[in-house]
């Protein structure tokens, strides 16, 4: 019945019942005073009833119209008490958080914050879901995830992204015999067979190959893994290497390979909706992360 009334006939309508007039109300919105009669006549149609009848120089609300007021007024007080988002606090937040991140940021990153995040918004609920690639964009624009922690070669199109840290590699062997002291050459390196580590995607191509090409080498690649977890836990059944996040160091029952150069770092990011850009929650999380990563 009322899905054509806005917010401005109900402010329209509460100036005409207590100031009585069409100019009188037209001075307190601040509009003209054909444009206070537009809405009346709008309003007219909309509730099927004349709301106010012309007595003298004034307008008399109709019975109608008392009985309504008080509708009108809660309406309006509601819509004038609703905080705005630099209100609210962090512990008056009641709602769901999701975060898709590899095992890498569910160690480094998330972990760290979930104490905090309990003590400081005790009313939001997280959940953790691994990291999602193709489908990303897809489920952050229907609100299905609403943060993801990536590296910048795979934040979607159209979505926001904030620095969190640097990362660099190191390389890793369950293989003992790997152990040096001296750094090995890259020539050397390559005679060893690697495993990538690729989440949400499985192919065997990793970062670094394109770095290895520079340097005029080839790597052969036996292996994609899910997770780090799962890198390192194949690493050590088997005679092969892999690059590990420097963070996610020292690694039991791993050996690191020191070498002559390493394949260059990246930029870890969290990603998210531009509609989350003046979330209070996000903005916290970011900022949360981005100083336990110091």
């Amino acid at each position: 019945m009322f899905n054509n009334l806005e917010i401005h006939h109900l402010k329209t309508l509460e100036a005409l019942y207590y100031y009585k007039s069409v100019a009188n109300a037209a001075e307190k919105l601040n509009i003209s005073q054909q444009a206070i009669s537009l809405k009346l006549n709008k309003m007219r149609n909309i509730f099927g009833d004349q709301l106010f009848l012309r007595q003298d120089n004034s307008l008399v609300p109709t019975e109608y119209t008392h009985k309504i007021l008080p509708y009108v007024t809660n309406v309006l007080e509601n819509i004038h008490n609703i905080p705005l988002p630099s209100a609210l606090k962090l512990c008056e937040i009641n709602r769901t958080l999701v975060i898709s991140a590899t095992d890498y940021a569910q160690k480094v990153l998330i972990t760290p914050l979930i104490r905090k995040l309990s003590k400081e918004a005790p009313n939001v609920q997280l959940i953790v879901c691994n990291i999602e690639v193709a489908s990303l964009a897809k489920k952050m624009a229907i609100g299905n995830i609403d943060l993801a922690i990536t590296s910048y070669g795979y934040v979607p199109e159209g979505l926001l992204a904030t620095p969190i840290h640097t990362e660099s590699y190191r390389c890793l062997s369950g293989n003992t015999s790997t152990s040096n002291t001296q750094p090995m050459s890259l020539k050397e390196l390559v005679e060893f067979d690697f495993i990538v580590t690729n989440p949400g995607t499985g192919n065997l191509k990793g970062s670094a190959d394109y770095w290895f090409e520079k340097q005029n080498l080839s790597r052969k690649i036996i292996m994609s893994a899910p997770s780090f977890d799962m890198t390192k836990a194949f690493l050590k059944n088997t005679n092969m290497v892999a690059f590990i996040p420097s963070r996610l160091l020292p690694c039991d029952g791993l050996n690191e390979i020191i070498l002559e150069k390493y394949p260059p770092g990246y930029e870890v990011v969290a990603t998210y909706h531009p509609r989350s850009k003046d979330d209070i929650l996000i903005n916290w999380v970011l900022k949360e992360m981005a100083k336990h990563s110091n």
